[in-house]
């Protein structure tokens, strides 16, 4: 299940490569995703899985404290899928330690994420949806690998923009 939850983690890596041309591209085994728009700071796109039309926003963090070497890329997103919709995630980068507290802050909304590998869930994506569409900044605190307190800031203008392209695109 775990994997299921990060390939549009997986796959935004491939969306934002396309037009740069970047060495990480997915492995040739993952679909290819149709990018449906960059708005602002966020982007939107599609892919399919077994036969499934999978929609998802994503962007990167405008800054980030807390040293972690060889830290991974760190994503934010939204993914709307048949049966699951609004699942709102964190790809953090590192390996959370099990049951790690992982929180997020929108303008003083703070919801609780659970953890999975390197990524944290919104325990209530609806949640996260209402307060990504109405703040301006998003940050995500962390316990990094040995102790680190890692902090990540998102910038969520372009949002609504992009979770309505995800919504039209895959619609309930």
């Amino acid at each position: 299940m775990r994997a299921r939850l990060m390939l549009p983690l997986v796959l935004s890596f491939a969306v934002a490569a396309a037009p740069l041309a970047r060495a990480a591209a997915p492995a040739p085994a993952t679909p290819n995703p149709a990018p449906l728009g960059t708005f602002s700071s966020w982007t939107a796109a599609t892919y399919d899985s077994g036969g499934q039309k999978i929609c998802y926003a994503f962007t990167r963090p405008t800054s980030s404290t807390g040293v972690v070497p060889d830290r991974g890329e760190v994503l934010l997103s939204v993914t709307q899928r048949p049966g699951v919709r609004d699942e709102a995630a964190l790809s953090a980068g590192f390996t959370y330690e099990k049951s790690a507290n992982v929180t997020l802050n929108v303008g003083g909304t703070v919801l609780s994420l659970y953890t999975a590998g390197n990524a944290a869930f919104a325990r209530d994506g609806a949640a996260a949806v209402r307060a990504f569409k109405a703040g301006v900044t998003a940050v995500v605190h962390s316990p990094g690998p040995h102790g680190v307190k890692v902090s990540d800031s998102f910038n969520l203008d372009g949002f609504t923009d992009a979770y309505d392209a995800i919504v039209k695109a895959c619609p309930k």
